[in-house]
């Protein structure tokens, strides 16, 4: 190692820490709601007013996202994951939605868990760049989150 090369650990972002919060936040508001039902519609809800807090530009986004996947593959149940929109099947998050403003990029990302099966071939995309929602963009996001939940 060079003398130039710093080995010194500068520990997490303030905004992954800010996400890791959110995160703990989250799973003790979801521990303490009583019915399943309840906990469905509070996570419905708690992703709606997350994504109404955002920037216009990652809100309309969001929201037109938000719109596709519930549309799109049903049984994906919509839930916060640190912060951040996310939909998730038996439990487990599939996709989700990152604001640009959250981690402050100049795009807003669209990513996917390794539970989603995105499989092709060897080598395959699990995060992909927003900056407008257009028919073309709608159609791909569509069918990439029903392959998802395929």
């Amino acid at each position: 190692m060079s003398s130039t090369e710093s080995t010194t650990y500068h520990g997490f972002t303030a905004e992954e820490r800010a996400a890791m919060k959110e995160h703990a936040q989250d799973q003790k508001k979801a521990a303490r709601r009583s019915s399943r039902a309840d906990k469905a519609a509070q996570e419905q809800q708690d992703v709606l007013a997350k994504i109404a807090e955002m920037q216009d530009s990652d809100r309309l986004l969001a929201e037109r996202v938000h719109a596709i996947i519930t549309t799109s593959a049903p049984a994906l149940a919509p839930k916060l994951w640190y912060g951040m929109p996310a939909y998730a099947l038996n439990g487990k998050i599939v996709c989700h939605f990152q604001s640009a403003a959250k981690f402050k990029t100049r795009y807003a990302t669209l990513g996917f868990s390794d539970q989603a099966k995105l499989d092709d071939g060897t080598a395959w995309a699990v995060g992909f760049a927003l900056t407008e929602v257009t028919a073309e963009t709608e159609a791909r996001i569509s069918a990439l989150v029903r392959q998802a939940v395929s």
